[in-house]
């Protein structure tokens, strides 16, 4: 079983959200044979508590404006060290640089495949696109 397409467009969209905000090391996990709760993390990091809410901001304004979701948890904002953002089929953390050394997600979950974040996030799968017009019958 691999993550399925919606959570990987949210990914990808996440992702996009995080490097417009300056986020740094931003590497998207595939977590869905080992939990069974979700398909997959999104792990960014920056190098203050200040730009780690920015990010996280980022990521929230542009999820629900692209998908209307919204998280149904949101752990550690006040600090700015490490937000958790849980949409249930996708979980995003934010970490400050020095917690990402420190609490090592990308170790942990290092057996577990990478998606590939360069593909375009223009059209999520969720979002049907309307048939091209065909030239008439002569």
């Amino acid at each position: 079983m691999t993550a399925a397409q919606f959570s990987i467009d949210i990914m990808r969209v996440a992702a996009d959200a995080a490097r417009d905000k300056k986020a740094n090391n931003i590497v998207a996990v595939d977590v869905s044979e080992r939990l069974g709760i979700t398909d997959a993390f999104l792990i960014a990091s920056a190098d203050n508590e200040r730009q780690v809410n920015a990010i996280v901001d980022g990521i929230e304004d542009v999820i629900a404006e692209k998908f209307d979701l919204h998280p149904v948890r949101r752990e550690g904002r006040g600090e700015g060290r490490w937000v958790l953002l849980d949409y249930q089929d996708v979980v995003v953390h934010v970490q400050h640089d020095e917690d990402r050394v420190f609490y090592a997600l990308d170790r942990l979950w290092s057996d577990c495949p990478l998606i590939d974040l360069s593909e375009s996030t223009t059209t999520p799968a969720s979002v049907s696109e309307e048939p091209a017009e065909t030239p008439a019958a002569e």
